[in-house]
């Protein structure tokens, strides 16, 4: 099986460095989106989204005619799927982002084409997705009725890549390669070893689900510890900062770093799928969600609570009048990306719930969202000398340092910005 064609379904922070890198190895790449601003916006060499260096890896795939974008999917020879996976109120996975890439790619299925599924899913995902490309193209055989002999091979693929470091870590890193039957899993480790560098590691697609969703949720749990660890040390008056550096000079201790909250399209979400399939089981996971979930919520405690005694400490001024800057909006340090972050929801809470004025500063964007927008968006020097209430929520590279602020200044510190 040659791929000669590929596409990727999805151009975000994902699909799109995927799209890129499959390009810089000489491969036709059709990018394909719902967004006409992202489809444009490549096909002219540019990108909509911040990651380092990948504005150079797309100019020179477009410019050499390797890749371009469309918002109409076309015949190829092999499909990767990488669209969100958000989930629903009741924390219950949405799997409808899969189910409509699914239906929009069935038309141009052809016998031998390989389907991969990247996106971070539920167990039972890619099985899913099998049904769905079945049942809009019964004229085809599919692993669930054909095993090897399926006209179209199906496996999972989630990615596993770091945001700021996403082309380094796509050709780097092991990949985790889970095919409906064997030869589905061939067919997916020939067309990774186009650019995978690290290695490709076979299993089942279950098992390949299960193992980001793992990953993740291990993640979880460990960042929850530390969160609930500053929730403590607050309550007895302990450095957090200091205490974890002390216990983590154990040999066999590595505590991580407390923050906000914990944001993002993975480590927010996944655990979720664990619980919402095995709720009774799935207890230490469900807590740990619990736990970083309700950490904006004491972040914007200890606000309200900063900013009441502000007033008393200044008697000549009213609510209205007092300036809050809020440091950071992105869910982690150094990019642009505001999914499920934990800063943006603090932001939005204390402008609704507070009548002082709010002072938002994110160096990664250039506009606010609309829901912030009727907020000053300022930079970090005007912010550090006019707030009267700073609250570090990101510890972008623009913060780390030395943080001058007026002695009357209150500082909440979420993120360890003034941590050495």
């Amino acid at each position: 099986m040659s791929f000669n064609k590929i596409s990727v379904v999805g151009l975000g922070y994902i699909g799109l460095p995927t799209a890129a890198v499959f390009a810089a190895r000489k491969k036709q790449v059709i990018g394909i989106d719902v967004n006409q601003h992202a489809v444009d916006t490549i096909n002219r060499g540019e990108i909509h989204i911040v990651e380092p260096e990948l504005d150079m890896v797309v100019h020179a795939a477009v410019t050499e005619g390797f890749l371009r974008a469309s918002t109409v999917p076309e015949a190829a020879d092999a499909f990767l799927i990488a669209v969100p996976t958000p989930f629903m109120d009741d924390h219950q996975p949405d799997l409808g982002y899969i189910e409509s890439a699914s239906k929009a790619i069935a038309p141009v299925l052809k016998k031998g084409d390989l389907v991969i599924l990247e996106s971070t899913s539920p167990v039972g995902a890619t099985e899913q997705m099998a049904f769905w490309l079945a049942q809009a193209r019964p004229d085809l055989s599919f692993p669930q009725t054909h095993g090897e002999d399926s006209d179209i091979r199906v496996a999972h693929c989630p990615e596993r890549v770091l945001p700021g470091h996403v082309l380094r870590e796509l050709v780097e890193n092991d990949r985790i390669i889970g095919g409906m039957t064997r030869k589905c899993s061939e067919a997916a480790v020939r067309l990774y070893r186009t650019f995978v560098e690290g290695e490709c590691i076979v299993t089942n697609a279950r098992t390949a689900e299960m193992c980001k969703l793992t990953e993740n949720s291990f993640r979880d749990v460990n960042i929850a510890f530390a969160n609930e660890l500053s929730i403590i040390c607050d309550k007895l008056d302990i450095d957090v900062w200091e205490l974890i550096r002390l216990a983590n000079h154990h040999p066999r201790v590595n505590i991580l770093q407390p923050g906000p909250g914990v944001g993002g399209h993975c480590i927010a979400v996944d655990p979720w799928f664990i619980v919402s399939q095995t709720p009774e089981q799935a207890r230490l996971i469900r807590t740990a969600r619990v736990v970083n979930d309700s950490k904006p919520e004491w972040v914007i405690d200890k606000v309200k609570m900063a900013l009441a005694n502000f007033l008393i400490k200044n008697p000549g001024k009213s609510a209205q009048q007092v300036k809050i800057a809020c440091y950071g909006l992105a869910f982690k340090a150094d990019i642009d990306d505001l999914r499920e972050s934990p800063a943006l929801s603090i932001a939005e809470r204390l402008g609704n719930e507070l009548e002082a004025t709010l002072q938002l500063v994110e160096p990664n964007i250039e506009a606010l969202p609309q829901r912030l927008a009727r907020h000053e968006h300022v930079d970090f020097d005007f912010a550090q000398d006019s707030a009267d209430i700073h609250v570090l929520l990101v510890k972008h590279r623009e913060f780390r340092g030395t943080f001058n602020v007026r002695d009357a200044a209150f500082v909440i510190d979420a993120a360890g910005v003034t941590q050495a």
